[in-house]
Order: C-alpha cells, then structure tokens, then sequence
C-alpha cells in the first residue's frame, strides 16, 4: 500500500483522515503543518514536519504522495504549485469518499477532494485539486476547473461550467447551462440563473453581483 501524507492540519484535514480511512487505498503516514507543532497529534497521525522539511520527509518516509487539506481554493493552490516546483515526483491523490457517486465517462484529475454523499453524473469533468463537499452535486457534462469548490448541498445543473479558484457557497442552487467565472464567490443560499462574471462576489435568490473580488482576498 502506497504511503501518503496530508499537507496542512486545519479541519479540512478531519475529514480528509476519515476519507481515506474508508477508502483505504492509501496508507496515511502522517500530516505536515507549518503552524502546529512536530509531534501533534490530528485523529491519531502525527504532524512530522512541515513545508521547510518537506523533501527530507518525503525521502526519509518514502512518500508516493498525498493531499493539500486548505478549503480555501487560492490557499490550496499556493501549496500545490510550492510542491510541484520544488517536488515534481509528487503524486497528488484524489480522496473520494465510498458513499459518493460518479457516474459514466467522469473525469477526475489529480489532488481533488469528493466527501460524502458526492454525486458527479455522467460526463463530466473535474480538473486538479478541486472540493467537492458533502451531499453537493453535479448533473451531466459539468466542468469544475483548477482549485474550485463545491460547499455542502449545493446543487448544480446539468452543462455548468466553474471557473478556476471559485467557491460556491453552502445550499446554493444553479440552473442549467450556467458558466460560473474564474475567482468567483457565490454567496450560501443562493440561486444562480445567469451567467456570472470573473472577479467577482454574488449572493441573493436570484443572486446579483455584490462586489469585485481579488484573488487571494479572504472569503472563508
């Protein structure tokens, strides 16, 4: 069974422990943090290091690869490019929960996050390092690109497209044929039925533009 480890200690990396339990596909070496101390335990697994130790944990543990646990999509993608420049060899997994559902010809890249009660129909695409929350759900022929992410019970429409980095709020519900820009905050609660732009924060039912929005700017 391949080792692997989960970067970052926050509680995203709760439920990535309990996931990979479940899916035991993996074997869950430990965890790495920069702002926990080595040693702490997170539901039984040690943090053995952190970003500056990186590659020497790797070799020591011989690391096949592992997960970033950030719920924040820029956050995620900081750490994720940091390995790939300084680790190529790193595999990225995809932690998929046993009660999630993928339908026919899905796609899944590498680093993506599905939780329980995940459904993602049949055509679909999920690109790299994407969250898919619990009970949320995709129709057919969606598209989630780099680092976007899905809260709990959100609902989205066949033939939806979600642009890199944008974050869709808890419970919030999208119509069919609906492309959501890139960097794009969907409010919780909302009702998206239109187009949204880049950059940009939505909420309301149906949801309205509210503000601009800089990559990187706090939404969690």
């Amino acid at each position: 069974m391949k080792k692997i480890i989960i970067m970052s200690a926050g509680g995203h990396s709760k439920v990535l422990i309990d996931i990979i339990e479940k899916e035991a596909k993996y074997k869950l070496v430990g965890l790495i943090d920069d702002y926990f101390k080595v040693g702490t335990i997170v539901m039984g697994y040690e943090i053995i290091g952190n970003m500056k130790t990186f590659n020497e944990v790797i070799n020591e543990q011989n690391i096949y690869g592992g997960v970033v646990a950030l719920g924040d999509n820029f956050k995620r993608s900081v750490v994720a490019e940091k390995i790939n420049s300084s680790n190529p060899n790193f595999c990225f997994v995809n932690c998929i929960h046993p009660k999630s559902t993928i339908g026919k010809n899905v796609n899944i890249g590498t680093g993506n996050v599905l939780m329980a009660g995940t459904i993602i129909n049949s055509g679909s695409t999920i690109e790299n390092h994407c969250i898919l929350n619990t009970n949320s759900s995709l129709d057919h022929d969606c598209k989630m690109t780099n680092y976007s992410s899905i809260a709990p019970n959100v609902t989205i429409g066949g033939n939806t497209d979600i642009g890199e980095y944008s974050a869709i709020g808890i419970g919030t519900n999208i119509f069919h044929n609906i492309s959501i820009g890139k960097n794009c905050i969907i409010g919780g609660g909302s009702l998206v039925t239109k187009d949204t732009n880049d950059n940009s924060v939505y909420f309301g039912s149906p949801c309205q533009f509210i503000r601009a929005h800089k990559l990187g700017t706090k939404y969690l």
